[in-house]
Order: structure tokens, then sequence, then C-alpha cells
């Protein structure tokens, strides 16, 4: 299996061009009606989605757990999601998600100020310079949404495998570019990686759920590395009898064979709530 993320700027014909490619190449698209649905399935309201989908949170926002339960449920999705096969996905921080899994594709698309502004003028029927607030705007938002979350500069070609514009391009074209690369690069043993690494990802999201949310254990920061069948979980907690709770936890879900705790007692540690 493999995954293409396309970030993009506001009015590059980020959308457009996902729907070209998926009739391509048969990939699923994730638009963001979908995910936002399997958000609602585990219980994130669409206010909490609206308070954090690509944009950086507000100062309060930010400092609610509101913050970490959207983060780790939007992990949970794509990685369940990635996992039944073939995918698309626009937006939604896929880059940072996917980062580092072997074969994703990460695309950026880029057009330039006037082009952009042009075209949201036609969708939002508004003056140009009501269109250039709306494109800064978003182009703020999205950086903010990556740095916040996944400390990446949406910016930085370096990021990314390709970073084509869009300017003057049929979304048709911009879809034929990125699938001649795919055929180019993602090959059966880079699919088999990526199958495996993402049951590991998504492993991790089931101990984590059960952890934090089905057993309310409080272990604060909780991650779950997973290797194989091997869970080492990292996190603080306030006494060794909650290390060995979320041990437990950890060792109830299928497919976990081996649980090692890297956890830090700290006595008397609290968050804000």
């Amino acid at each position: 299996m493999a995954v293409i993320c396309i970030a993009r700027e506001l009015a590059s014909l980020g959308e457009e061009t996902a729907h070209e490619l998926a009739d391509l190449t048969g990939y699923r698209y994730l638009d963001k009606a979908y995910v936002e649905k399997k958000l609602a399935e585990y219980g994130i309201a669409a206010t909490e989605i609206q308070k954090f989908d690509e944009k950086k949170p507000g100062f309060w926002a930010s400092l609610s757990r509101g913050r970490d339960d959207y983060l780790h449920f939007l992990k949970t999705v794509l990685y369940e999601e990635a996992q039944i096969g073939d995918c698309i996905l626009v937006g939604r921080g896929g880059m940072g998600i996917f980062a580092g899994v072997p074969g994703v594709i990460a695309v950026r698309l880029t057009s330039p100020l006037p082009v952009r502004i042009e075209r949201i003028k036609k969708f939002y029927n508004c003056d140009e310079r009501h269109a250039e607030q709306l494109a800064r705007q978003s182009d703020n938002d999205r950086d903010g949404f990556h740095r916040y979350f996944f400390n990446l500069d949406w910016r930085d070609p370096v990021n990314y495998d390709m970073v084509l514009n869009t300017g003057l391009e049929h979304p048709a074209t911009v879809a034929q570019i990125i699938n001649q690369y795919r055929l180019l690069t993602i090959t059966k043993d880079l699919e088999s990686k990526c199958g495996q690494r993402l049951r590991e990802l998504s492993l991790g999201q089931k101990v984590i759920t059960s952890v934090l949310f089905d057993k309310g254990i409080s272990i604060h920061f909780l991650e779950a590395d997973v290797k194989g069948d091997l869970v080492t979980l990292h996190g603080v907690a306030n006494t060794q009898q909650t290390i060995d709770a979320a041990v437990a936890a950890a060792h109830e879900i299928p497919g976990v064979g081996h649980v090692e705790s890297a956890i830090q007692v700290v006595q008397e540690y609290t968050v804000m709530p």
C-alpha cells in the first residue's frame, strides 16, 4: 500500500488535483468531510474540529485537553484508513502525521499569489482586497497548524518529495506528473514496508486510546513506540502503580506481544486540564 499526501495553498487546486489523481490511480480520496465524519465517530465534536483543523489553536484552545484529543484521534483515523489500502489525503497535516513512513509521497501545490487572488475572487464573488486577505490568512493558518502540531515549516520544500506550481497547469496535468513520480518510486518492497509501519503506528494509537481514554490512567505525554509486537511506553506518571496499570492495559490490546516501560515517575506532577 502507499499514501499520497497533498499540502496546498488556498486556490492552488489541491482538491481538484486530488480528484483527478484518484481517478487516475484508483486510490481512495480521504476528503475533509470523510475525515471529520470518522473523527465524530470517536467523539470529537464539530466545534473542536473547527478550533484545530488546519490552523494554530488560539491561546485558551492550546491549553485545553481537546488539543491533545484532536491530534490523537486524527492520527488514529488516518493510520486506520491508510491501512485499508492506497489513499490520497489533502491537508490535515498528512506530511507530518506520515513523516518517516516508507511508501508515502508528500506533495506541495503552490500558485503565484495574483493567480490565487483571481481564483478566490471568482469562487467567493469578492473583491481583490478581500481575496488577498483570505489567501494570506489561509497561509498563516496552515503554517501555524504545521508548526504547532508537528514543528514543521509548511512552506519549506525540503519537507516534500515534490513541489508543483499549479498557476498555469490543469489539475489533470498535475495529477499525471504526481502519478509518474509514484510509478517511478513506489516499489513492492516499499508498499510492504509501508503496510508494516502503518500497522505499528495504528497499534500504538490503540494502546494510547486504551490507557488514556478507555481506562482513564493518568500518564502525561504518553507515547507508544511500536516495533513489531514490542511496545515501549514513554511519558510521565506520579506513581509506579500508575505505570504498572498502563503496562497491564497495553498487554490487553490484540497484537501486542511485549511491553516495556520508559515512563518516568515524577512526584506531584500535574498539568493544566
